[in-house]
C-alpha cells in the first residue's frame, strides 16, 4: 500500500508538472493567434488575454497583399524540401562507413568530424569560400555549407551500429554490394531515425534567416523569414515601417506574420512526431 501511494503521488505531481509545461507552451501560440484575428480596438486597449475579441482578418489580408509573401513561401518550401533531401541523403551515405568497425582510420575520421562541433572558422572565411566557388545568389549557398550536421550524423551512425549485424551478413552472402545494402536495406529500415533527424533538418531550413541574408543578394530569392523581417522593420519602397502602412494595430500585423510562418510547421510536426519519438528510442537500443 505504501508503494502504491508513492506511485500515485508521483503520478499526480508528474501530471501537474506536465500540465503546467503544456500550458506554458500552448498559451503563447494561442495568444499570438488571438491577437492576430482580434479587432483593432480590443488589441490597442489590451483587452485580449487568451481568446480573440471581435474576429477581424484584416491583418492577414494586409500582410498577404504584399506580393513578396507568395514568392517567399515558394522559395522557403523549395529551400526546405531540397535542403532536407540533400541533408538526409548525404548524412545517410556518410554515416554508413563510419558505422562499420572495419572502416580504415575510423577513429581519426570521427575525431575530425566531432572537432568541427567545437572549432568553427567563422562567418568571413565561410563567406569567402562560398563567394570563391561562385555559389552566392544560388540555392547551393544555403545547402552545401550545411549539408551534414555533426550531431545528426552521430545519431544516424549510432542507429546503424545498433542494428542487427545479421541483416548485413545475410545481404553479403546473397552477393549484395555495399551500395545495395545501404540504399535497399539499411535506409528503408532506418525510417524512424531518418524522420527524427529530418525533423531537425526541416526546422533548421525553415527557420533559416542568417545564411540567406548573407549569401542571397537578389530579393526575389529571399525566403519567408527574411521577407517577414523586412516587412516588420523596413518598407523597401518608402523606408517606412510596415506598422505605419495602415491603421491596423501593429501587434496584430506582427502576430499575423508569426502565425503565417508557423502554419507549415504546425501542420507537419504531428505527422512526424511518432517517428521522432520512435527514432530516439530505437537509436539507444541494441538490435
Amino acid at each position: 500500500m505504501v508503494g502504491e501511494s508513492k506511485v500515485n503521488l508521483f503520478g499526480i505531481i508528474n501530471g501537474l508538472l506536465l500540465c503546467c509545461i503544456a500550458l506554458m507552451t500552448v498559451y503563447p501560440i494561442i495568444y499570438i493567434f488571438s491577437i492576430s484575428i482580434s479587432d483593432t480596438a480590443s488589441v490597442v486597449q489590451g483587452k485580449v488575454t487568451l481568446f480573440p475579441k471581435g474576429i477581424n482578418f484584416d491583418a492577414y489580408m494586409e500582410v498577404l497583399k504584399d506580393e513578396r509573401i507568395p514568392r517567399a513561401y515558394l522559395n522557403t518550401i523549395f529551400y526546405t524540401g531540397f535542403g532536407t533531401f540533400i541533408n538526409l541523403l548525404l548524412t545517410s551515405i556518410a554515416a554508413y562507413p563510419l558505422s562499420r568497425p572495419d572502416f580504415i582510420w575510423r577513429k581519426y575520421w570521427m575525431f575530425g568530424i566531432v572537432l568541427t562541433m567545437f572549432l568553427n572558422p567563422g562567418i568571413i572565411p565561410n563567406y569567402l569560400i562560398v563567394q570563391g566557388l561562385g555559389l552566392t545568389d544560388t540555392v547551393w549557398a544555403l545547402v552545401i555549407p550545411n549539408a551534414i550536421w555533426t550531431m545528426e550524423l552521430i545519431i544516424l551512425k549510432s542507429f546503424y551500429e545498433n542494428m542487427s549485424s545479421q541483416v548485413r551478413e545475410a545481404a553479403v552472402i546473397d552477393g549484395a554490394s555495399e551500395y545495395r545494402i545501404l540504399f535497399q536495406i539499411l535506409i528503408p529500415l532506418s525510417k524512424p531515425a531518418l524522420a527524427s533527424i529530418g525533423l531537425f533538418y526541416f526546422m533548421g531550413h525553415w527557420n533559416s534567416f542568417f545564411l540567406p541574408m548573407i549569401y542571397l543578394n537578389d530579393s526575389s530569392m529571399y525566403p519567408l523569414q527574411v521577407v517577414l523581417r523586412d516587412m516588420l522593420i523596413f518598407d523597401e519602397g518608402g523606408g517606412k515601417s510596415l506598422v505605419d502602412a495602415a491603421a491596423l494595430a501593429p501587434q496584430a500585423k506582427k502576430n499575423a506574420t508569426i502565425v503565417l510562418s508557423m502554419i507549415p510547421v504546425l501542420m507537419i510536426y504531428p505527422f512526424v512526431q511518432k517517428y521522432f519519438a520512435k527514432g530516439v528510442m530505437l537509436g539507444s537500443e541494441k538490435g
